[in-house]
């Protein structure tokens, strides 16, 4: 077992390298630049939303108000007229500026390699082979990273191919973080 505490290292650099790599993966002209397509018709879909005054939230349309209206002949005629759409509203904004996603990315990938740290701290000694702590790190950061964004395809419908993008940023970011705890795991 090793202390925790002495992972201070690989900790914060794993998630600085994960961040630097994940800035490079979206600034950069490679497999995203094509996540989400722009919606046909977009001023017009906006012009008739905007005087909804939808608040910032995550919605369902068209929504069942309980689990028997699921079933309702009405209901049943919504889904098929359309649109079904699981929808995300945000803030108006008045910049493009990133920086609250960034801060709050930044402290994810210290929460993700804290818990690389935990588990490989539990299950390694100091001095362990650099394998051995990629491995155990790598995987962690996986399940931290990647695995939970499947839910959003099986449940959600999100695209199959954003979610497999996603899953081999996760992958890209799960190997910076198991090799740098395996460089710098304590002797």
């Amino acid at each position: 077992m090793t202390e925790l505490f002495a992972l201070w290292l690989p900790i914060l650099l794993s998630a600085v390298i994960v961040f630097v790599a994940s800035a490079v993966i979206h600034m950069t002209p490679l497999w995203h630049k094509n996540d989400y397509p722009k919606v046909p018709n977009e001023d017009r879909l906006r012009d008739a939303l905007r005087p909804l005054a939808i608040p910032p939230g995550d919605y369902m349309v068209p929504r069942a108000s309980s689990s028997k209206d699921m079933s309702s002949p009405a209901f049943i005629e919504k889904l098929k007229q359309g649109p079904v759409l699981v929808l995300t509203v945000m803030a108006n904004r008045s910049s493009v500026s990133m920086n609250k996603n960034l801060i709050q990315w930044f402290i994810y990938c210290i929460v993700v390699s804290i818990f690389a740290a935990y588990i490989a701290s539990r299950s390694l000694a100091p001095g362990a082979d650099y394998l051995r702590v990629f491995q155990i790190a790598g995987a962690v950061a996986f399940v931290g990273y990647a695995v939970a964004l499947l839910q959003m395809s099986i449940w959600y419908e999100r695209s199959w191919s954003l979610t497999n993008k996603s899953l081999f940023d996760g992958l890209i970011y799960a190997l910076l973080t198991g090799g740098t705890f395996g460089w710098l795991w304590p002797n």
